[in-house]
């Protein structure tokens, strides 16, 4: 019995998905609650599991192809891996069963030349049973003689990475002596030979930009072309931020189990920005203002997948300890792939730093529908004037971008002072934030 595997509910507001990199290759075993596949949304992975023990029979659904839910992927053969692999075996060595029957036909007499010419054919014969209809399609794209490849798959079976690792090696070989360039022709010694116009140079690849990346762009793009999008620049002096870190951080860390960052302060110095400034904390709909009374701040963490922005919820409610919980525990899950669709949406402004990067300054674009964005960026011991006299400080750029559509600039040049204030005094932090 073939069971069908399905796209799953993706999760509100999500439409579709991208099939991302099939674990599994068709002919290879698989066990119930084993990742099969990966699907890409425009913001999280999701992991799509075998319901039952069996063989990979189909995969109708490649990489690349967008999907919606419900749609089917492939086809499990229900049954013991083993023997689901015993059957594909011999489904496989099936012709060679039958030639026997048909050799007396053809030919009754014995001969000697048809027994040496068997050798030569068997090993493409075999080869093509041995592969997976996806498998063979992907050694006709790349030129490859199955004949040549060494299966790793049961009852010798070759799969889709026994296919990457051969081509991998043909492609540390030297190449296959090629018909000699006219002196005109061929390029000088190391240089790679020119690609004709629109054809792709044998030192490039080509890349398929994950869903998420896709989404990234588009929102960014988007972001610029709906937005009147403008960034304010202040500097904050760090002193009394890192003294109080320099005071606090192990009793912090023995008290809550979390280190005392930075983020925790900026966190609640906007929260106290966003409640003297509450258009801030808006978006808008049409011709009309949403005004947020709650503060959920999304705190941008860079991945190897993309930038994502898990959401600390009601950050006005927390204290410093949760505050450093929850974006440990947001960032932890993201560079890991775990977070879900909740903890990404909702947010009513968010925080970017740059500054673990090394940036100095940059202008963030904002995440929409928000209509602000604070930049931190990397500190620097700088020379600045202190009642009168010259004192080097730990200084950093702090920016904010804004949509001119709902804030004014002279607004927005007060959200960033009032931030500068809050954290160059952090005691009201406690008041205020």
């Amino acid at each position: 019995m073939a069971i069908e595997i399905k796209v799953p509910p993706l999760g509100e507001s999500l439409v579709d998905a991208v099939v991302g990199q099939w674990l599994k290759s068709e002919g290879e075993d698989v066990s119930r609650g084993e990742t099969v596949l990966e699907l890409e949304t425009d913001k999280v992975n999701l992991d799509v599991t075998a319901e039952d023990d069996g063989v990979l029979q189909a995969i109708q659904k490649q990489e690349g192809d967008t999907v919606t839910v419900g749609e089917v992927l492939g086809l499990i053969e229900a049954g013991a891996g083993g023997g689901g692999s015993n059957g594909a075996t011999a489904e496989a060595d099936a012709p060679v069963a039958e030639a026997p029957k048909e050799a007396p036909e053809k030919a009754p007499e014995p001969a000697p030349a048809p027994v040496a010419a068997a050798p030569a054919e068997a090993p493409t014969e075999d080869a093509s049973g041995r592969a997976a209809p996806a498998v063979r399609r992907m050694a006709e794209e790349h030129g490859i003689d199955l004949g040549q490849v060494q299966g790793s798959g049961a009852g010798g079976r070759i799969t889709r990475d026994d296919l990457v690792a051969h081509l991998a090696a043909q492609r540390g070989q030297a190449p296959s002596p090629a018909p000699a360039a006219t002196p005109s022709q061929a390029p000088a010694s190391g240089e790679p030979a020119p690609a004709a116009s629109g054809e792709q140079r044998p030192d490039e690849e080509r890349v398929r930009l994950s869903r998420r990346r896709q989404t990234i762009a588009k929102r960014l793009v988007e972001a610029q072309q709906t937005a009147a999008m403008l960034t304010t620049f202040n500097e904050v002096d760090m002193t009394a931020v890192m003294e109080i870190r320099g005071r606090r951080k192990e009793s912090f860390k023995e008290t809550y189990g979390v280190g005392l960052g930075f983020m925790s302060f900026f966190t609640k110095a906007v929260v106290g920005a966003l409640k003297a400034f509450p258009e801030v904390n808006s978006e808008m709909d049409g011709d009309e203002l949403i005004l947020k009374k709650h503060y959920d701040i999304g705190i941008a963490v860079g991945t190897d997948q993309g930038l994502v922005v898990p959401v600390v919820r009601d950050a006005d409610r927390k204290s410093f300890a949760d505050i450093e919980k929850d974006i440990k525990n947001l960032a932890t899950r993201a560079r890991d792939g775990k977070l879900t669709l909740p903890e990404l949406a909702g947010g009513t402004f968010t925080i970017t730093n740059g500054g673990v990067y090394g940036s100095l300054l940059s202008t963030p674009i904002l995440n929409v529908p928000q209509v602000g964005i604070l930049g931190m960026h990397n500190i620097q011991q700088r020379p600045v004037a202190v009642d009168g006299e010259i004192e080097i400080r730990p200084m950093m750029y702090i920016a904010l971008s804004y949509d001119h559509r709902v804030v004014d600039g002279a607004t927005s040049v007060q959200f960033l002072v009032k931030i500068k204030q809050l954290l160059e005094d952090p005691e009201t932090l406690l008041l205020e934030g």
